[in-house]
Formats: structure tokens, C-alpha cells, sequence
């Protein structure tokens, strides 16, 4: 390195001498020095084109590579800013050699090109940032993971630390000395800073403990909320509730207060069903022998249920339990029962629970349905009434 910048002087020495005899003018004279920055212009300029000409074989070296990942990772944007640097690394390197005496010029386009270089840097590594963030959302491994919130933090911090320098450079203070000073004014910061600080806490917290996943189906009763989540970002978890409507909500919220998510009945492929129906407590009874043979015709009876005297809710039950174990979209493995609760004013609840292996919203109500005409229309066969709250037609009948 430094043979080169002895070499690189050297060639500008012997070229401000040859450019002072062939032009006759003083070795300090400015137009020597305005010759000398054309000249680096015109390198910078060779460098940038150069750097696309290069960048070009690399796009077509990566698009022909078998893996997606260098074709997420270095696409056009990328590659344009790594050539927007070519030329302004060019000028700042060549250009203190260019005038004899630097003066406030020199140091003017030293700050320039160090701005130029900044904000060049930092538009190349927050590209970056974005192509990482766009390769894990397209592989479904990561997809699920809120990691937009910490993207978004680490490019919040670069651009702190691109501005730091920037000030460095301005008021020709070490960066590590406007650290120090920030430091002071921390309790400031962290109030101005207070959400993006805590939403950056929360997305690491929600995406450790695999709280919540961008898809997953969440209640936030608080919030209103009941949808899925589109979107886990710093400062906000989106969530495009069932009636196409958007809830936004911070995800310090999420961390802090209950909510309930549906993903992991989703991934058991298990959907609980607990209902109940009201039976008319006036229409238990016994049934009759002639009852029972004609249960058992239907098939609704098993031979032992048949000796002795049996209620007919009881039957009911047991029948319901044995309907439920041979149906094939009732999971088995999970618990499944036909059970009383306390009765009420309306009647007896009779709560049916069972998990279906269907777990489509559509398709989970159709044969959430289908199972409950099927116990609606079978309650009368065993003489039992469901309850329903009279009606002006079953007054004006009476």
C-alpha cells in the first residue's frame, strides 16, 4: 500500500513538471492544478463505466449460477451503487496530489467526496439489507420469522453511524468524541427513540419465543382485532382482519399484554368444535321396548343397550359418542365426548366436544354444520325435544 501512494505521488510530481515546461507556467500555478483535476475527473469517470462493464459479468456470472440466493442478494440496485463509488474512491484518492499547497479548495472537495462516498455506502449496504430481507421472505423456513423489525433497526443504525461520521467530518472531531457527547443526552434519546427502542425489544422477543408469525391467525380482543398477520415490521404489527379490514398495532402491545393465536391448531390440523343444545328437560324419559326395537332397525342402538330400562337422553349420548368415533373428519386421538352440564331456564345444555381434522374456516363450518343437522335431526328419533323459546305461531296453535 504504501509503494502504491509513493508510486501514485512520484507520477504526479513528474507530471506537474512535464505540464509546467510544456506549458510555460509556474510549478504553483492554479491552472496546473485545474489540468490535474480534469484529469482525475477523467479517471473517476473511466472507473465508473469500467465498474459497470465489470458488475455486468458479475450479473451474468450470478444469473447463471444454480442457487437463488446470489440472484436475491446481488440484483441491479446493488450493483448500481457499488459502481456509484468507483469514481468518487477514484477522486479521493487522487485528488490531494493534484494541488502543491492544499488549500480551502482541496479540503472543500475532500469533504465533498467524503459526503459523496458516505451516502453512497450507505445506500449500498441498506440495499443489501433489503435483498437479505426479500431472500428469507421468499423461503418458507424463514418466512415466518419477524425479522423485518430487526432489518429495519440494523439499517436505522448504519444511517446513525453514516450521519455521526458526516458531523465528524464537519466539525473535525473524532466520531468516538460525538458518541461520547450523545451519550450524555442519552435520556433525551430514549425518549424521542422510546417506540422504535421498544419495538425493536418486542420483534426480538415475539421472534425468539416464536409468539407470532407473519400468517398467523391472531385475536387481540383488546384491539378488535381477529385476522392474519400481513405484516411485522419496528413500530407496528399489521393484522387484515376476517371483514378485509387492517388493524395496526405497536408490538410492545403484543408483548405485553394476552393474545390469542390460532397457528398452532392450524399446524395440529385439529379444530375444536364445543357446542351445546338445549333439551327439553319434559321430554327425558324412559323408552319402551317397542321404541328400542325400533332404534335398534335404524341402527341406532347397540343389542346390550336393549336390556333393561334405558333414558333416552342417555342412549342419545352414547349413540352421539359412537356417531362421532366413525366419523373420518373427527379426530379420535383427540378428546371427544357427549357430556351434560348444568341445566338452565332455557332446558338441559347437552355440550358436544370434538376436534375435526379440517381446519379451513369455510370448510370447518360446512361440516361443523353438517354434524349438527345430523344431531338436530336424530334427537327426536330417541323422543327428546330440543328447547327453543316459544314463538307468536306456537301460542296462537295453542
Amino acid at each position: 500500500m504504501t509503494e502504491t501512494i509513493s508510486a501514485t505521488a512520484r507520477f504526479f510530481s513528474e507530471l506537474r513538471i512535464w505540464l509546467t515546461g510544456f506549458l510555460g507556467l509556474g510549478s504553483d500555478s492554479g491552472w496546473i492544478s485545474a489540468l490535474l483535476l480534469i484529469g482525475v475527473l477523467i479517471c473517476s469517470v473511466a472507473g465508473y463505466y469500467l465498474s459497470i462493464m465489470v458488475l455486468r459479468v458479475v450479473a451474468v456470472i450470478v444469473e447463471k449460477t444454480e442457487t437463488d440466493w446470489d440472484d436475491d442478494l446481488i440484483n441491479a440496485p446493488l450493483l448500481r451503487g457499488i459502481s456509484l463509488l468507483t469514481p468518487a474512491i477514484i477522486a479521493e484518492w487522487l485528488m490531494p496530489y493534484c494541488f502543491r499547497n492544499p488549500g480551502n479548495i482541496s479540503a472543500t472537495l475532500h469533504l465533498v467526496a467524503s459526503f459523496y462516498i458516505i451516502a453512497v455506502s450507505i445506500y449500498a449496504i441498506n440495499t443489501f439489507l433489503d435483498n437479505l430481507l426479500n431472500a428469507f421472505s421468499k423461503r418458507h423456513r424463514f418466512k415466518p420469522f419477524a425479522v423485518k423489525g430487526i432489518f429495519q433497526m440494523v439499517k436505522l443504525i448504519i444511517i446513525g453511524i453514516g450521519i455521526i461520521i458526516g458531523l465528524s467530518l464537519i466539525i473535525g472531531k473524532s466520531p468516538i468524541a460525538i458518541l461520547t457527547a450523545l451519550g450524555a443526552s442519552a435520556a433525551i434519546l430514549m425518549l424521542v427513540f422510546k417506540d422504535t427502542i421498544l419495538g425493536l425489544v418486542a420483534s426480538v422477543q415475539l421472534t425468539a419465543n416464536k409468539m407470532l408469525h407473519k400468517g398467523d391467525w391472531i385475536i387481540v380482543p383488546k384491539h378488535n382485532a381477529n385476522g392474519e398477520v400481513i405484516d411485522i415490521s419496528l413500530t407496528t404489527v399489521k393484522i387484515r382482519n376476517w371483514d378485509n379490514s387492517v388493524t395496526t398495532i405497536p408490538p410492545y402491545s403484543l408483548v405485553s399484554e394476552s393474545f390469542q393465536n390460532y397457528q398452532a391448531m392450524r399446524r395440529s390440523k385439529a379444530r375444536r368444535v364445543c357446542r351445546s343444545i338445549y333439551i327439553d328437560i319434559n321430554s327425558v324419559r324412559f323408552l319402551s321396548a317397542e321404541e328400542l326395537v325400533n332404534l335398534e332397525k335404524r341402527g341406532l342402538l347397540i343389542g346390550e343397550e336393549r336390556e333393561g330400562e334405558h333414558p333416552n337422553l342417555r342412549l342419545f349420548r352414547e349413540y352421539m359418542e359412537r356417531w362421532l368415533h366413525n366419523h373420518p373428519k373427527v379426530r379420535t386421538d383427540q378428546l371427544y365426548m357427549v357430556r351434560q352440564m348444568e341445566p338452565t331456564t332455557s332446558g338441559l345444555p347437552l355440550e358436544f366436544y370434538f376436534f375435526l381434522s379440517e381446519v379451513r374456516w369455510k370448510e370447518f363450518e360446512h361440516l361443523q354444520s353438517d354434524i349438527f343437522d345430523h344431531i338436530y335431526a336424530s334427537a327426536p328419533l330417541f323422543g327428546l325435544i330440543i328447547f327453543q323459546a316459544p314463538t307468536g305461531r306456537d301460542i296462537s296453535s295453542r
